[in-house]
């Protein structure tokens, strides 16, 4: 079959500022499936060009595809844009067969089905094997009941099938990389890039993250074969940086150091950033050596908050001291830290805004990244926020930099505390000396390159609070807006549900 993915252009400040931008991994993993399955594919990346909605439409419709797949890494914040683009799509192409997957459509299959006739299915969970045996049962005129994990209407209404099971072997699915020209990726400044990951899942509980419940357990890549592939996108298409997509690829320290004695092995120039938890970094102080060596250069660590009380309510299982050696050990090897630090997870006040600002200090991150608390409803955090008041009930806003939960604090107020504790955090004398007199060229490309970018960042989500009238004076409750909790539901429970039924039907 003819088969277009589809990347819409989300509007989101991190998407339109940078003058990079890195392929779509997940429709690249989709289109892999589909290419080693015979089907002839062709991927629009309308991030990428900045596309509107009529521009992608009119560019898939040119193609006239028998199948458009839609998916977006912002799950939740693209899922409205997603829903207009593949309405435009239908009318502009009524025989195209529209299918939409990712973690969002997943969970939210039984309101996507009811408010958007246009789309033909979903595919829930991982979704490599599922577009595969999807396509093949439209092809055999089969009845889509018999295909795991998918979602579509029966009778007119929306009915979903048993999860598919996990794929326990990560090398047996692949990136289409012949989908894209790589030379148009890039990221740290313009140099070109690429996502991928090592592993999928995480196996800590953190009560805000979906992670655990999505891809149900934690699995990797063969270390050799992953960083043999690195090589070859460098010697063969010049890529220079690898943005790791994985929650912790670090989970397994044999695994991890295999892969960074592989790296080195390889001996090529490519620079590696991720995201890893600050005790893996603790606990592999006698590896980070290594971990230098094979290329790493930056670690994002989701120190969340710098308040013990609400690392517990969220069962992050870390500490904040954990954390300040973490940040103390990276700089000691020559790696740059990044850390995480999200408003809203309980009701701050001015005084324990000015405290956790003082911890963030004392750990001292090379950069800082503040985000918002953004529940999901696959998560148990939803659960615990579920009578709080909604702020914003745009969707589109649902994207971590933007406050969706309504707090003691008015909205102008947290938002310049959070602004002004970004500028104390990134212009202190010892972020000033690390960005413009920092000796090892790496680190000082990092700081600078990431300096630049954050002024951008920073003026622009000013301008576009001062002029944003989407916030709601006395909004809904959580629960109200999305209804239930659906962490019962998590791919994780459902497997476990389906293989206990198995099991006892098989006693």
């Amino acid at each position: 079959m003819h088969i277009v993915l589809l990347n819409i252009a989300h509007p989101a400040i991190g998407s339109r500022v940078p003058d990079d931008h890195l392929p779509p991994l997940g429709l690249l993993m989709i289109g892999g499936a589909l290419l080693d399955a015979g089907h002839r594919v062709e991927l629009i990346d309308g991030d990428l060009e900045n596309l509107s909605r009529h521009a992608l439409v009119a560019r898939a419709a040119a193609i006239g595809p028998e199948v458009a797949m839609f998916g977006h890494s912002g799950s939740s914040s693209a899922q409205p844009l997603v829903s207009a683009a593949a309405r435009a799509l239908r009318d502009a192409c009524p025989r195209t067969r529209i299918v939409y997957g990712g973690v969002h459509p997943t969970y939210y299959w039984r309101e996507l089905l009811a408010s958007d006739p246009w789309l033909d299915a979903i595919v829930r969970g991982e979704g490599e094997r599922g577009v595969v045996a999807l396509l093949d049962a439209w092809e055999r005129g089969a009845d889509l009941a018999s295909v795991a994990g998918l979602a579509f209407r029966k009778g007119g209404l929306p009915h979903a099938t048993a999860p598919a099971r996990m794929i326990a072997d990560l090398e047996s699915i692949r990136a289409g990389w012949e989908l894209i020209d790589l030379k148009r990726y890039s990221y740290w400044g313009g140099r070109r890039a690429v996502v991928m990951q090592f592993s999928r899942g995480c196996p800590h509980p953190c009560t805000y993250c979906g992670q655990t419940g999505f891809w149900t357990r934690w699995r990797r890549r063969d270390p050799k074969k992953f960083a043999a592939e690195i090589a070859w996108l460098h010697r063969v298409h010049g890529v220079e940086l690898i943005n790791l997509a994985d929650e912790n690829p670090t989970s397994s320290r044999r695994a991890w150091k295999e892969f960074c004695e592989a790296m080195i092995a390889q001996n090529v120039p490519v620079a590696i950033v991720g995201s890893t938890r600050a005790d893996d970094i603790v606990r592999d102080a006698d590896l980070l050596p290594l971990y230098r060596k094979a290329g790493v250069i930056r670690w994002l660590m989701g120190t969340e908050n710098t308040d013990e009380e609400t690392l517990r309510l969220v069962k992050k299982g870390g500490a904040t001291t954990k954390d300040r050696e973490a940040i103390r050990l990276l700089r000691a090897h020559g790696m740059v830290s990044l850390a995480t630090w999200v408003a809203g997870f309980q009701d701050e006040t001015l005084g324990s805004l000015w405290r956790q600002f003082r911890n963030l200090r004392a750990a001292d991150p090379d950069q800082i990244q503040a985000l918002y608390v953004t529940p999901h409803r696959w998560t148990p955090f939803y659960r615990e926020a579920a009578e709080r008041r909604v702020l914003v009930a745009d969707r589109t806003r649902w994207d971590y930099k933007h406050q969706v939960l309504a707090t003691r604090l008015p909205a102008p107020v947290l938002f310049l505390a959070v602004k002004l504790i970004e500028v104390a955090m990134q212009t202190r004398p010892k972020a000033l000396y690390r960005t413009f007199l920092e000796r090892d060229p790496e680190r000082r490309h990092a700081m600078r390159w990431y300096a630049r970018i954050g002024r951008r960042v920073w003026f622009r989500e000013v301008f576009e609070f001062l002029r944003d009238g989407r916030r709601l004076a006395q909004g809904p409750t959580l629960a109200a807006l999305h209804g239930a909790p659906q962490d019962g539901e998590a791919m994780a429970h459902a497997l476990a549900k389906r293989e206990a039924a198995t099991l006892r039907a098989a006693a």
